[in-house]
């Protein structure tokens, strides 16, 4: 008899009582239902283990839908992120349940010009009240003017500080579940936004230095940063995963860790060794440039010898993340925290360390002509 070429399809009738582990083991299976299976199976079987870093990336407007509070932060709780990459909109909208203020489902057909005139907005199928808006850029502004705001930083600094103000705001006003950016503040996730001046956030940072503040968010402190996330995740014998949901500028400021460490910093790196993705982006529009397992190997984004564990799951991240977190966090045992917020400068020194050492590494004739020769391997000439 030849070789059965995977597990045989053999359905059965759904109980009333089915798990969602059974659901998605047993009857997810085939097309892009089979690779949510996959993910979750990966997720919980090879990345949310000990020795694994796990990067993950937000775009789309996921936190107004409530999933920071719901999805995200009870993996954070459980030990399954270690540090994030996020639009500074879906923490900006996220810190609404922070402040204890309501979001409501609408519906996607209502009368947007009606609405505005009664001083509501809409987020697709959810809404909400404009002084929502208003009050949170308040407290945002209110906030930004004390003392520690008040110099240059990265955003993982200025996110970890907004968590804290926030989390006491939770306190004061009795908030049950904390959002996102309290959440990372207790457990030492940091969080980056890579394009920090498009959200409404950023909006408010731009009014306050019309007024001389002293807050600049500086993105060359978040490269650097990340960077040495990512390198020292291979720490004895460590390993590095990206988890991406959605995609824009999230995805490849996660995704570039790698190329910053081999192409520019000239180190050694072999690139992520796990990489899942939810998405409903198409490679052939340019949707996806440079973020399908396969074209990321070819920028050094990810290992090449990890491609055919490598997932992408084309679906909605607003239906994939609810049916992975509690895949997740009925399967897998809580992890250590690995708190990468407080370790910032020790990674980035080791990081720097390397770098200037490759960097100073004599000049080599090689055919008559000068080369530099990366710890990498790769002669530049010069």
């Amino acid at each position: 008899m030849s070789k059965k070429p995977g597990k045989k399809i053999a359905p059965i009738p759904m109980s009333a009582d089915i798990s969602v582990v059974d659901l998605i083991n047993n009857y997810f299976t085939a097309y892009n239902s089979a690779r949510l299976r996959e993910a979750c199976q990966l997720l919980t079987q090879d990345i949310f283990q000990p020795g694994v870093t796990v990067g993950v990336s937000l775009s789309g407007a996921l936190t107004p839908a409530g999933f920071g509070v719901s999805a995200l932060a009870p993996l954070i709780r459980h030990g399954c992120i270690d540090w994030m990459i996020s639009t500074g909109a879906n923490l900006y909208h996220d810190m609404h349940y922070g402040l204890g203020f309501e979001l409501f489902a609408g519906s996607p057909f209502l009368d947007d010009v009606k609405l505005r005139e009664e001083g509501t907005i809409r987020i697709y199928d959810i809404i909400f009240g404009y002084d929502v808006l208003l009050e949170t850029d308040a407290f945002i502004r209110k906030i930004l003017q004390a003392e520690p705001f008040q110099k240059r930083m990265g955003t993982a600094e200025f996110h970890y500080l907004l968590g804290k103000y926030v989390r006491e705001v939770e306190k004061q006003l009795g908030v049950q579940h904390s959002c996102l950016l309290a959440t990372a503040y207790e457990y030492g996730v940091p969080i980056y936004t890579s394009s920090p001046g498009d959200s409404s956030i950023g909006m408010n940072v731009a009014a306050l230095a019309l007024e001389g503040s002293k807050l600049v968010l500086d993105p060359a402190i978040d490269v650097n940063e990340t960077a040495a996330i990512a390198y020292a995740a291979r720490e004895t014998d460590g390993k590095s995963a990206a988890v991406i949901l959605g995609g824009g500028s999230p995805k490849n400021f996660l995704l570039q860790t790698q190329p910053q460490i081999h192409e520019v910093l000239g180190l050694e790196e072999r690139g992520h060794d796990f990489f899942v993705q939810f998405t409903d982006a198409r490679p052939d529009t340019g949707g996806l440039s440079g973020a399908t397992p396969a074209e990321a190997v070819s920028w050094g984004k990810i290992d090449p010898d990890e491609l055919p564990s490598a997932i992408v799951c084309y679906t909605d991240s607003t239906i994939a993340l609810p049916l992975v977190t509690a895949y997740v966090l009925n399967q897998c045992e809580s992890r250590p925290l690995k708190r990468l917020y407080d370790r910032r400068g020790e990674l980035l020194d080791t990081l720097q360390k390397d770098y200037l050492a490759a960097k100073d590494k004599p000049v080599v004739k090689e055919g008559g002509e000068e080369v530099a020769t990366y710890p990498c391997g790769t002669p530049v000439k010069r």
